[in-house]
């Protein structure tokens, strides 16, 4: 647990306060282990209550959403908008449509957004949002209407200087262009208000492949910083065959790494010979699901039903792109025993509490996804400054930048490993540190 008698006391109340919301304070409970080494050297976050503030959103906005389905029947959905913190700029983080949207987990992205987007030195704070709608199955007028509905109320409290939303799971260019189109005939006026966008609208090229990308930057810093290599001939093996999963699969392999295997909620699939990902972004432009269809046109691939199978497969590196807690204490010591040695997270906190602890016990390089995944939220943030300027940067202008960035961010990671806990490859501290003082020392500039 910890040393502080402080964060203990802390925890313990939000504990007792938010018994029913396990992914939040799973997510705190990992930040506060990590500034438990600042506590009793600063006696200046105890003194001004910043824990306690920084684990309370500033604001959380909920409300229903009615609409009406392609039948005339009225529907109706809940949403929320988590505005967690805005110390340090605007509110910024994805909107999610999914069935699982509640608090615990709009509660835990919004605060992983916080740090997430201080690592990125943009000015921005943390957020996110959603609702327990599910546009799988829906037409596109149905989905219209439901993006409609949510922005009448959402749009009171976002804008350009205010909350910039952007899209997430379930909530693609198609969603955001509804929810965008709808703001803008409310407020009167084109700005920035949302990134993701269409580029047609506004929007950066560069974005669909920002969070992949962003993360096989972060592993590539990683591989030269701690072992001296590069993903040439790395045999890699993915979860998630969405935006985030087929995109680190792309770049992967033009960095020189065979992805071996890749999953979705469908299964996975074993190519020894390397994943074809050409195949699986064509058939991804018809269907959410891919991985079942695989096969017919690979008939020497190995597939499996269950998509947990994928951690199973002997590899280098793993990268967990699919969804909050999808690797277990049993995935992980498979993982190890078949000689993976490095996973960085593609997804938010995809990897549970007990594996975090076996893979550091096993000496298994780690890239917590605050660090690793932020390639999105900081191609989001150059949709920002593009929008604000009226410009149009170059897809390799925003590569470019987006590999500095992310250069940056492993910087800052490891920077802080070394200085507060004397342990380089201790990435998951170092990002929380990091994280937490930049937003940290922007709370005590603005006071109370």
């Amino acid at each position: 647990m910890f040393k502080s008698a402080y964060l203990i006391r802390v925890f313990a109340d939000l504990s007792k306060r938010y018994q029913d919301q396990p992914e939040f304070l799973q997510a705190v409970e990992e930040v506060l282990q990590s500034i438990d080494l600042l506590v009793e050297k600063d006696p200046r976050i105890e003194r001004n209550a910043i824990v306690e503030r920084i684990v309370e959103p500033e604001r959380m906005i909920k409300f229903r959403v009615s609409w009406v389905d392609d039948s005339g029947k009225v529907q109706i959905n809940r949403a929320m908008r988590v505005q967690f913190n805005s110390a340090i700029g605007p509110y910024k983080g994805g909107i999610r449509f999914h069935h699982s949207v509640n608090e615990s987990i709009m509660k835990f992205l919004a605060f992983e957004q916080t740090f997430k987007n201080s690592l990125t030195c943009l000015p921005l704070g943390g957020a996110k949002g959603g609702s327990d709608f599910d546009p799988e199955g829906k037409s596109d007028n149905e989905i219209m209407r439901f993006c409609q509905g949510f922005i009448l109320e959402l749009y009171r409290h976002i804008g350009p200087r205010m909350d910039v939303p952007a899209g997430d799971l379930g909530v693609g260019a198609r969603e955001v262009g509804y929810l965008y189109g709808m703001y803008k005939r409310i407020e009167n006026e084109f700005s920035g208000t949302f990134t993701s966008k269409g580029i047609e609208s506004g929007g950066s090229l560069g974005r669909a492949e920002a969070t992949g990308y962003g993360l096989c930057y972060f592993v590539e810093e990683m591989l030269k910083t701690f072992r001296n290599e590069t993903f040439k001939d790395k045999k890699v093996i993915i979860s998630g065959a969405g935006k985030v999963g087929s995109m680190a699969a792309e770049k992967a392999i033009e960095l020189g790494a065979k992805v071996i295997a890749i999953s979705d909620i469908s299964g996975m699939i074993h190519d020894e010979k390397g994943i074809d990902i050409e195949l699986i972004k064509n058939l991804s432009k018809t269907n959410s699901i891919v991985i079942d269809k695989y096969q017919t046109y690979h008939p020497e691939s190995i597939f499996s039903p269950n998509p947990t199978d994928i951690w199973t497969v002997p590899c280098d590196i793993a990268l967990p792109c699919a969804t909050q807690n999808e690797i277990y204490l049993d995935s992980a010591k498979a993982l190890v025993a078949n000689g993976c040695y490095l996973v960085a997270e593609g997804a938010n906190m995809p990897t549970t509490s007990e594996a975090n602890k076996y893979f550091r016990e096993h000496n298994v390089l780690f890239g917590p996804g605050k660090a690793a995944n932020a390639g999105g939220v900081a191609v989001s943030g150059l949709e920002m400054t593009q929008n604000a300027t009226f410009q149009n940067w170059s897809f390799e202008e925003v590569d470019q930048k987006l590999h500095g960035i992310m250069k940056k961010i492993f910087k800052r990671c490891h920077e802080a490993s070394m200085t507060y806990v004397g342990r380089p490859d201790d990435l998951i501290t170092g990002a929380n540190i990091a994280g937490f003082m930049k937003v940290y020392q922007a709370m005590l500039q603005q006071g109370v």
